[in-house]
C-alpha cells in the first residue's frame, strides 16, 4: 500500500511516499513544495493544493497521514501552518482519501522508539528503516517520510483500508 505523509507549511510542505506491507516500509518519492514569502497567501495555498493534487493525480496514494500543528510559541506561523494544513487535507479528501492525523510526538514515538527524540535520531532512523543511503533533505521531507512511516507503524499489517476515490 502507499502511504503520502505531509509536513504542512506555507514556505515549505515537505510530502513523502512510502509503499508498505505494514512490516517493510521503502521509499517511493519525497520532496518539498516551496511557495514564495513574497507571493500573497492566496497564490501560495494554491500552489500547495495544485502540487499536492497533482502528486494524487500521480502516484495514486491509498493512504493519507499529516502531521497535526504543534506551536506553543508564534500565533502567526502556528495560523499559516494550519492554512496550509487545511489546504492539504482538503486535496486529500478530494482525492477520495481518508485523513489521518498525528502529533509530533506520535511520529517520534513510531519511528525512532521514543516520543522525545531529537530530530537526528528520527532522521537516523528514516535512513535505517527506508533503506536510504542517506538522510532525506531537506528536513522537510525527512519529516513528511517519518509521518508516512508513523501511519505505516500504526496500521495492522496486511489490513485493508477503504477509500473512496473522486479523482478531480
Amino acid at each position: 500500500m502507499l502511504v503520502l505523509g505531509i509536513d504542512p507549511g506555507t514556505a515549505i510542505t515537505g510530502f513523502g511516499l512510502i509503499e508498505t506491507d505494514g512490516w517493510r516500509s521503502v521509499a517511493v518519492k519525497y520532496g518539498c513544495i516551496r511557495t514564495e514569502a513574497k507571493s500573497p497567501m492566496p497564490e501560495r495555498l494554491g500552489i500547495i493544493y495544485q502540487s499536492l493534487a497533482e502528486i494524487f493525480r500521480s502516484y495514486r496514494p491509498d493512504m493519507f497521514a499529516i502531521e497535526k500543528l504543534f506551536f506553543a510559541g508564534n500565533a502567526n506561523s502556528a495560523m499559516q501552518v494550519g492554512e496550509a494544513r487545511g489546504v492539504a487535507i482538503l486535496a486529500a479528501y478530494h482525492a477520495g482519501l481518508e485523513v489521518h492525523e498525528y502529533t509530533p510526538l506520535q511520529v517520534k514515538q513510531a519511528v525512532a522508539g521514543y516520543g522525545k527524540a531529537d530530530k537526528n535520531q528520527v532522521q537516523q532512523m528514516i535512513k535505517a528503516l527506508l533503506h536510504l543511503q542517506e538522510i532525506p533533505r531537506p528536513d522537510d521531507a525527512a519529516d513528511a517520510l517519518a509521518v508516512a512511516l508513523c501511519h505505516a507503524h500504526t496500521i495492522t499489517p496486511g489490513s485493508r483500508h477503504q477509500r473512496r476515490k473522486i479523482y478531480v
